[in-house]
C-alpha cells in the first residue's frame, strides 16, 4: 500500500512540474481581434491559436526576424510578396527556360535547407520534413505517394517550373503527369535509387 502511495505521489509531482500556467495580458484591441477570429470560426479558441502561433514561430524560425520588413531563414532572406508579382515575372521568361529556372530555384532552396536546417533534401526519408518546410513558407501542400509527388494549392501555377524546382531541390528527375494544379509528378526509376541514398 505504501509503495502505491509513493508512486502516486511521484506521478503527481511530475505532473506539477510539466504543467505551468501562464497569464498573458492582452491589450483591448488584441483581445477583440482574437475574439473575432474565434467568433468567425477561424480559430477554435485562444489556446489552440497560441499553440499554432508557436508552431509557426518554430517552423519559420521567426526568431531570425531582426527588424520589420526583413526576415532571414538561416542564409536566405525571405520576402512576403504577392503571387501576382511572381506570375508577372514568369510571364516575361521564355517558356522553354521555365524548367531550367525552376532547377536553379530548387538548388538554391536545397542549399538553404541543408545549411540552415541540416536537412539532406536528396534523402527520400527526409522529404516529409522538406515538404513541411515548403508548406510553412507558403509554397503549397506536397505529398509523396509511392512514386508520385502531388502538389496541391501551389503558389506558382506552371508545372514546368515546379518540375524543375523539385528536381533541383530533391536531386531527382521527374515526369509531369498533370499540367494544371493539383500537379502530379512521377519520379523516374533511376531517380528513386539516387534519392534513397
Amino acid at each position: 500500500m505504501q509503495e502505491n502511495d509513493k508512486r502516486i505521489e511521484e506521478l503527481l509531482k511530475k505532473n506539477k512540474k510539466s504543467v505551468r500556467r501562464t497569464t498573458i495580458i492582452l491589450e483591448k484591441e488584441e483581445r477583440e481581434y482574437i475574439d473575432s477570429l474565434i467568433r468567425e470560426g477561424k480559430e477554435p479558441g485562444i489556446k489552440p491559436l497560441i499553440s499554432k502561433m508557436l508552431d509557426v514561430y518554430r517552423s519559420m524560425m521567426i526568431y531570425d526576424w531582426h527588424f520589420p520588413g526583413e526576415y532571414y531563414c538561416g542564409i536566405s532572406r525571405i520576402a512576403f510578396v504577392n503571387v501576382e508579382f511572381i506570375n508577372i515575372l514568369i510571364q516575361h521568361i521564355p517558356e522553354k527556360k521555365w524548367r531550367e529556372i525552376g532547377r536553379e530555384m530548387g538548388e538554391a532552396a536545397r542549399i538553404s535547407m541543408e545549411a540552415t536546417l541540416g536537412i539532406q533534401t536528396a534523402n527520400r526519408g527526409k522529404w516529409k520534413e522538406v515538404f513541411k518546410r515548403l508548406r510553412v513558407q507558403g509554397f503549397g501542400d506536397f505529398y509523396l505517394k509511392d512514386k508520385y509527388i502531388l502538389v496541391k494549392a501551389p503558389f506558382i501555377s506552371y508545372s514546368e517550373i515546379w518540375a524543375g524546382f523539385l528536381e533541383g531541390l530533391l536531386r531527382t528527375e521527374l515526369d509531369i503527369r498533370t499540367s494544371t494544379a493539383p500537379f502530379v509528378f512521377e519520379l523516374k526509376e533511376k531517380a528513386d535509387s539516387v534519392a534513397d541514398e
